[in-house]
């Protein structure tokens, strides 16, 4: 009986194995019919697990993100909308776990959005959060990236003084830290900085710094190149020499026993 009673459960988790196999397989070829955005929507309905609905809402968001690309100008708000809806869930998600480094992408998200739509205020505020968490782990690259972008809506309302101070700050940590292609995005900032203020003599020097720091980035890749390649032609070379000589030697022991 007790075998018989085994056998029975055996069959009927197989049976329900294979029904949820099939649901889910079904749920995949539905899926992969659908666009991108459907797509994730799809997910989003059948994912039973609310510790991953935030990573999955930051994928629509991301989607909607692609609103610069639109030229419909309704059709762009609607995209604006929705990817704040859905980056705020996503926050909402990454808050509940503490998820700082979610937490902040939403924030350079909402950056993003507030500032296209010219609300500035809150643009600011968003990335000010995204700085501080960046300030709290010595996240350098992001504190740098989020200066520049401070900087950039501090321009968009005039007040220069306040995005000189930000431009500075990156500046030195960019210097500090040895980060060159950093060091030439700020410049080029300081560029954009100057047109604004229509100091075009400095416009260009911050263009020619940019400029040659980008220079001499790519003469050192390349020669870094062609130093990672030194040794494989030095060993092809070596390697050709032995050959020679073993033949060489090859050669005059056959001779020899001729």
């Amino acid at each position: 009986m007790k075998k018989l009673a085994l056998i029975i459960l055996l069959l009927s988790t197989l049976i329900q194995f294979q029904a949820h196999a099939s649901f889910y397989t079904d749920s995949l070829q539905v899926t992969a019919s659908l666009s991108p955005l459907d797509s994730l929507k799809q997910e989003l309905r059948l994912n039973p697990y609310d510790s991953l609905k935030a990573g999955i809402y930051a994928q629509i968001a991301a989607q909607y993100l692609n609103f610069d690309t639109i030229k419909s100008k309704k059709t762009k708000a609607s995209y604006q909308n929705e990817a704040i809806n859905y980056t705020m869930l996503a926050l909402h998600g990454y808050s509940k776990y503490n998820d700082t480094l979610g937490m902040r992408t939403c924030f350079n998200n909402l950056t993003k959005v507030y500032r296209s739509q010219k609300k500035y205020s809150q643009a600011k505020w968003f990335v000010l959060q995204s700085n501080t968490i960046s300030r709290t782990i010595n996240d350098k690259p992001n504190i740098i990236a989020s200066l520049i972008e401070l900087a950039g809506i501090k321009m968009d309302i005039k007040d220069y003084s306040l995005a000189m101070r930000d431009l500075n700050e990156a500046l030195k940590l960019s210097v500090d830290n040895h980060y060159a292609s950093t060091e030439a995005k700020v410049q080029e900032n300081y560029a954009l900085y100057y047109n604004r203020t229509k100091n075009y003599t400095k416009a260009a020097i911050a263009l020619k710094r940019r400029d040659f720091i980008n220079d001499s980035i790519a003469k050192t890749q390349r020669a870094l190149l062609a130093k990672a390649n030194v040794p494989d032609s030095v060993q092809s070379k070596k390697k050709l020499l032995t050959v020679k000589k073993m033949n060489r030697s090859f050669s005059l022991k056959r001779i020899a026993s001729l």
